[in-house]
């Protein structure tokens, strides 16, 4: 189990390399397309990834001229060296961070992004709250892990370091109790391609994945309380 911040440093200082590169540039198409929606309609000249990873999120933003104007926070040394990897235009600064405080101004950009972070992070709060201060809106996204059988899968999830656990209510409920304003929100499943990409090895369980994938469209409300992913445009 994490206990300081250095362990979480250490924990994921060597996470990225070339060979999870293709995963996650795959991951990343779906994050960007829901950070993209729920952005429509703000005024953003100047964005912060936190928890950037290897850099695909901010890539693909880049691509599609989303921001002149980026900035990246990571943990990991590996990661950072994936990010500069890619010579992102528009990426003006890549700062590495403790995992808790953000070397960054109070209100210093328009739009704060943590996609697929606030899981692994032992005292959530204290990062939350850091976004908060340094962004005047931010888009969060989490995976929904929960199940009624979720303690049965913990060496599942703790392999990925996933080690909080959401619901859509819940992650609403945290965010509330920290001060957050909810201005919109989109509950979704995971592309295709990531699917695929899992289980390519195994195509019976990928089937299997297809046949849910129908249920949970045509079932509104099994998409509003166990999606995949649920994202949140806050301020």
């Amino acid at each position: 189990m994490i206990k300081t911040r250095e362990d979480l440093k250490e924990k994921y200082d060597s996470q990225y390399s070339d060979e999870t590169e293709e995963w996650r540039r795959i991951g990343a198409i779906g994050k960007v397309e829901n950070i993209l929606e729920l952005a429509e309609g703000l005024k953003i000249d100047s964005l912060i990834d936190v928890g950037a990873g290897d850099g695909n999120i901010l890539s693909l933003l880049s691509k599609r001229k989303f921001c002149s104007n980026m900035s990246a926070a990571e943990i990991s040394g590996s990661a950072i060296e994936q990010i500069k990897k890619k010579n992102i235009d528009g990426l003006k600064e890549i700062r590495q961070f403790d995992g808790y405080t953000l070397p960054f101004a109070d209100k210093q950009f328009d739009l704060a992004i943590c996609s697929h972070v606030i899981e692994h992070v032992e005292y959530p709060r204290m990062l939350l709250n850091e976004i908060k201060r340094i962004s005047h809106h931010q888009i969060l996204e989490v995976p929904i892990d929960f199940s009624f059988g979720v303690d049965k899968k913990f060496k599942h999830f703790n392999a990925y370091g996933h080690i909080n656990i959401y619901t859509p209510a819940l992650f609403n409920f945290l965010l509330l109790s920290q001060g957050f304003e909810i201005l919109k929100s989109r509950s979704g499943l995971y592309r295709k391609e990531v699917e695929k990409f899992q289980y390519r090895e195994s195509p019976i369980k990928y089937f299997k994945i297809l046949i849910k994938r129908i249920i949970w469209k045509s079932v509104p409300l099994l998409m509003k309380v166990k999606p995949n992913t649920y994202t949140v445009l806050t301020r």
